[in-house]
């Protein structure tokens, strides 16, 4: 079978080649593997279910089919980060906001890979703790911060690369808890110092993870089971030098939110940079980094593909997008009034930071407020009509001429 780049989505490598990637795994696919083929493969299909629309006006007819709402679901993460990105917008201060990347070495990737939830869990502790404990030092900025976390754990090829990316304002709350600490301009905290206390502390965590049983070794890992050897593969990585990366800083809350609508809920790869399943390949574009972000087109068997496609799974209930400091979600709303007070800056009281809209909003907002507009005529409201639960196929009455009645 071969598709051709333009509506090409990761759905029909799964349906294609599905089979051949089950029987290289001679069928041992987890649950949750399986929960994500099924998913991505029904979305906005048929077989979940959907409602029909028609124009007030002219008729025109509409029919939608559900998402499947699945967070590794390239379609539905596509448009999941707007509501989410309102939200944070009351979040944002008037300063200016630093990125940082932390990444855990790739000696390491193999055994995250086979521990998810607690390496990933150490990996999200020890950055936000590095953080804290480098900006409190009054030798570097000396204050309390805020800041948002986000696992990623890919890159442009897919392979397996567990990072975080952090956005943190320029500044914090001093320690007496009477003024705004800015940071200097275009300069957060030094590298280096991060680079080495999240070695430290990642390391530390990890070794006290094995101390209680909370690792599991498979296959070729299996010989790290003896203390000794787990000792001896973690050696070389206390002279390494880790990777945490600080990129230019964006200025002001509106690159900040520029940047959460476009990465906080990217899921391994988007649909968009499919190029062709061609042959039993997959051919997709990447940026190669190393040759100033060069777009290339990289080819793999399809069921090379849905392994790393799959390496990203996440385990069930595990919370990617996290916030500490001044920002963690037990106090927010009262540390960023704090925030704003010490910046001078005037709260607005009918906001909400933690992203609640009112009840009262959400039932007096009428039907034709949320109608969008016919695609057909451009004059009437798309109205519901009619929905159907999953696997129904399209009611034969929802598409009679006189079934909606304006009346």
């Amino acid at each position: 079978m071969t598709l051709a780049r333009g509506g090409l989505e990761v759905a029909d490598v799964i349906r294609t080649h599905r089979k051949d990637f089950e029987e290289s795994r001679d069928g041992r696919v987890t649950s949750a593997e399986r929960r994500v083929l099924n998913d991505i493969v029904a979305c906005r299909t048929a077989a979940l279910g959907g409602h029909v629309e028609r124009c007030d006006r002219c008729d025109h007819l509409n029919i939608s089919y559900n998402s499947c709402r699945n967070r590794h679901c390239p379609k539905c993460q596509a448009s999941a980060p707007k509501d989410w990105v309102e939200q944070r917008q009351a979040d944002l201060l008037p300063v200016e906001y630093f990125h940082l990347v932390f990444t855990i070495p790739r000696e390491l990737a193999a055994l995250a890979l086979q521990n998810k939830k607690v390496i990933y869990d150490i990996l999200f502790r020890t950055a936000a703790e590095t953080l804290r404990q480098v900006a409190a030092d009054p030798k570097h900025l000396g204050a309390e911060i805020g800041f948002l976390v986000v696992l990623h754990t890919w890159g442009q090829n897919l392979e397996h690369h567990p990072h975080v990316h952090c956005v943190v304002p320029g500044g914090g709350i001093s320690a007496d808890r009477l003024t705004w600490v800015p940071s200097r301009r275009g300069f957060f905290l030094p590298v280096k110092v991060l680079s080495r206390l999240f070695r430290g502390k990642f390391l530390h965590s990890l070794l006290d993870a094995f101390k209680k049983g909370e690792l599991e070794f498979h296959g070729q890992l299996a010989f790290l089971k003896k203390a000794s050897e787990f000792r001896a593969h973690l050696a070389p990585l206390y002279k390494k030098d880790w990777f945490v990366y600080s990129k230019p800083p964006f200025g002001g809350p509106p690159q900040v939110l520029k940047y959460l609508a476009r990465y906080t809920h990217r899921v391994a790869i988007s649909n968009r940079r499919l190029v062709s399943v061609k042959d039993g390949a997959v051919s997709f574009l990447w940026k190669d980094y190393a040759h100033q972000c060069r777009k290339r087109v990289m080819t793999l068997t399809a069921v090379e593909f849905l392994r790393r496609f799959l390496c990203h799974v996440l385990p069930k209930g595990f919370v990617r997008i996290r916030h500490f400091g001044f920002l963690a979600n037990r106090y927010r709303k009262e540390k960023l009034e704090e925030c704003r007070r010490l910046l001078n800056v005037q709260t607005d009281r009918q906001s909400s930071s933690d992203g609640h809209s009112s009840e009262h909003q959400t039932e007096t907002e009428s039907s034709e407020e949320k109608a969008s507009p016919c695609p057909a005529c451009k004059d009437g409201k798309m109205m519901l009509v009619i929905t159907f639960e999953r696997g129904q196929s399209v009611p034969a009455i929802a598409l009679a001429g006189d079934f909606y009645d304006t009346s």
